[in-house]
């Protein structure tokens, strides 16, 4: 098979069904439970400061884009942008037990994603150009390379680049062969974590499209692979250059020609013991190939109107929680809420790419019958989807554009049916299926879109979360959920779109047997 057909045999094979799941273990071997942070013994370690204290602007400014001048690139505003995207917010504990969350969202909390950082000389860094990985657990940087390079000054670069990579491993030990879809979905969560928070210091986060994935991983030492466990391998992603505008070109031949061939530290071992699914492992390198030259989009956004709040950024960031189970007896939300919360996911995520659309099934919105409704995101699919849906739904357009009404009734237990029976579909204002243009565009583009499509539904998940702390209510990503079930109740026959992740929207139940504990304890 070639490696297009190997994705789509993958996408088949891990599939949910009603009387059958993707394969996995079956239990949680906690004996294997992966170590949630990566370090590097044997570097540099740079601990960066805490940001708490800085000043921020409200999150519907920053929403808005609002104004706020670019901060240059400092020890400062490096430990800011990471701490409000990949840092921890909270320990979360029950009696002794603890266990770390983060600004960026994960399946299952397992945080398969790794950042690390490509700097030119910066005070309290150091005094020559930097490749090093962000430490989570200890907000810190750890040095992996130093050298001297003119890239910085001949290609005018005013601001950094930061890499992200997947460690496969850390989604596999829980989900089996269903795991490659979360370990993308939560590369999306990190990469709008990511760009929000470089939003708080003037800068933006912008994908760099042009560089091949064999330079991506010798630009962050991961060809070096006596470095690292040959069980737990990690896999480069995407770069992000991080300055005052966006930009997707970039030219790194000379950066390239000036990198050491060899790297600080060895990367620590996370389990005493793996157990191997080789599904994930041919979809994982076959996935691991460029992507051809994809067209950019005639992007036109607007800003819309936002219910007023003062929430600063931080605040909702820190906050941002999934919910674990919602209350039924509290699920109704204003038509304001519902509106402000799908604007704010209806712009195309980057400059390329816009795929994804939404299902959603409304209970509890003011003025909205109960239902199920399309939302549709990219115009240039609305005819294909009619086409391809049931020929009995009514397709009635809302006072939401965009927005269109399938069907009337009541559709709860259809919702938690198709998310694996949980009652968290159920108990809520609204869900929606993430509905993914699929099989052309990896047949366009080659086997790596398949990434990109979980990488574009998961910045959009990061988003809802940010919306509904936002608000005032709680969220949670499903992914969890019978593909093909959902499939046959829209009346889609083929692969042509995809549903690739699942969301709820409501008021959670406090657990009270947690507690909450500060995210950096042990630091002033």
């Amino acid at each position: 098979m070639n490696t297009t057909e190997i994705i789509f045999d993958y996408h088949q094979r891990t599939k949910h069904h009603p009387n059958r799941y993707a394969a996995s273990l079956g239990y949680m071997d906690w004996a294997t439970q992966p170590d949630p942070f990566r370090s590097y013994t044997g570097t540099r370690l740079v601990e960066l400061p805490l940001a708490f204290e800085n000043p921020a602007m409200s999150y519907n400014a920053i929403m808005s884009e609002a104004h706020l001048p670019s901060a240059p690139i400092t020890l400062e505003s490096i430990a800011q942008l990471f701490q409000f995207s990949l840092g921890i917010a909270a320990w979360k504990c029950m009696g002794r037990d603890c266990w770390a969350l983060r600004c960026n969202a994960s399946s299952g909390n397992l945080q398969p994603t790794e950042a690390t950082i490509v700097l030119p000389p910066v005070q309290g860094i150091s005094e020559k150009s930097v490749i090093a990985h962000y430490s989570v657990k200890d907000h810190a940087l750890e040095i992996l390379a130093e050298f001297d390079t003119d890239y910085w000054r001949e290609q005018k670069e005013h601001g950094c680049f930061v890499a992200l990579s997947s460690i496969t491993w850390r989604e596999m030990w829980k989900y089996g062969e269903r795991c490659f879809r979360y370990v993308n979905m939560d590369l999306g969560h990190a990469m709008k974590a990511l760009k929000v928070s470089a939003s708080t210091l003037g800068l933006q986060a912008s994908k760099v499209e042009s560089l091949a994935i064999n330079d991506l991983e010798r630009l962050i030492g991961l060809d070096q692979k006596e470095r690292y466990e040959i069980s737990e391998p990690e896999i480069g992603q995407t770069l992000l250059n991080i300055s005052e505008s966006a930009q997707s070109e970039h030219d790194l031949s000379l950066l390239f020609k000036d990198i050491p061939s060899q790297y600080q530290g060895k990367a620590n071992l996370l389990s005493r013991a793996h157990h191997p699914w080789e599904a994930v492992d041919l979809a994982m390198k076959a996935s691991q190939t460029d992507t051809i030259s994809i067209p950019r989009l005639d992007v036109q956004t607007s800003i819309v109107e936002r219910i007023p709040n003062n929430k600063s950024v931080k605040e909702v960031i820190l906050k941002r929680r999934s919910a674990q189970a919602m209350d039924f007896a509290r699920t109704h939300i204003s038509l304001e809420q519902f509106r402000q919360m799908l604007h704010s996911i209806a712009a195309p995520v980057d400059s390329y790419r816009e795929r994804v659309h939404f299902v959603i099934f409304v209970h509890d919105v003011e003025t909205f019958a109960s239902g199920l409704y399309f939302y549709i995101r990219n115009s240039e699919h609305k005819s294909a989807l009619k086409r391809l849906t049931r020929n009995d739904f009514l397709w009635q357009e809302q006072k939401i554009e965009n927005l269109y009404l399938l069907e009337k009734g009541d559709f709860r237990s259809q919702a938690k049916f198709i998310s694996c029976s949980q009652d968290i579909a159920g108990d809520r204002a609204f869900s929606l299926g993430m509905i993914t243009q699929f099989r052309e565009p990896i047949e366009t583009y080659g086997a790596h879109e398949y990434k990109e499509l979980y990488w574009e539904c998961g910045e959009i998940g990061q988003q809802l979360y940010l919306e509904a702390t936002v608000l005032g209510l709680d969220a949670t990503g499903i992914g969890c959920y019978l593909d093909d079930v959902m499939h046959r109740m829209l009346g889609f026959e083929d692969e042509t779109f995809q549903t690739m992740y699942h969301f709820t929207i409501g008021r959670s139940i406090i657990d009270t047997r947690m507690s909450m504990r500060e995210p950096y304890p042990n630091r002033s």
